[in-house]
């Protein structure tokens, strides 16, 4: 079980490497959003949210300076969780996949275990994603989600399996429209990608996932 938790973040890790930060939208058309996907608007307050929790939870963390200076574009990486989000659950949708409340569970308990506790799981995603605690239930169920996308679609931990994955991913995003507010930076379809922005957590497929700094 253990062994089939730290694939889905491997693949999880690889949907980063594949769509790094999602971006594109004017905000004239569209003030006080950060993004509109799939017709929804994202605002800029819930980003600012996002971001000041983060803040918060680096702070109380005895490695708040170095956690603060290694994630300059906080707000950036957190309208990439935010629409990546939207992302994921259109492809799982189109491929008719869905995750239940008891998988959910299980996954996290399963990560608790492998990392010794609940505030180590906390402290280590804190530093390696970027996630604050109370972000962290999200994050676990889209590393599911994409699990269980790569399984229906048949995407090994192989360069070949990626590829059918980001098709996914790619023919999801262009369906959303994601049109991004330009401050966030400009978003290419084909690349799933923010301008130059990449999320730092990036892991090859075909290898474990290793601890990155959380840029963003």
């Amino acid at each position: 079980m253990h062994r089939r938790r730290r694939t889905a973040l491997t693949v999880s890790a690889a949907l980063l490497v594949a769509a790094p930060l999602l971006a594109a939208c004017g905000s004239e058309a569209h003030p006080g959003a950060a993004a509109v996907v799939g017709g929804e608007r994202i605002e800029v307050s819930t980003v600012q949210a996002k971001v000041k929790d983060v803040r918060a939870a680096q702070q109380r963390s005895p490695q708040s300076a170095q956690l603060i200076k290694d994630s300059g574009q906080l707000s950036r990486a957190k309208l990439y969780d935010l629409i990546v989000e939207r992302v994921v659950q259109r492809a799982a949708d189109d491929a008719g996949v869905e995750v239940s409340r008891k998988e959910i569970q299980d996954g996290r308990t399963a990560l608790v275990q492998q990392s010794g506790g609940e505030e180590q799981l906390a402290a280590m995603y804190l530093q390696q994603r970027g996630v604050a605690p109370d972000q962290l239930g999200d994050v676990v169920r889209r590393d599911i989600l994409v699990s269980k996308l790569a399984e229906a679609l048949g995407a090994t931990n192989t360069p070949e399996g990626q590829q059918k994955l980001n098709q996914a991913f790619t023919a999801a995003a262009k369906a959303l429209d994601i049109d991004v507010n330009p401050r966030f930076g400009t978003w290419d379809d084909q690349k799933l990608e923010l301008g130059n922005y990449k999320a730092p957590w990036i892991t090859q497929v075909s290898k474990e996932p290793e601890p990155v700094e959380a840029g963003a």
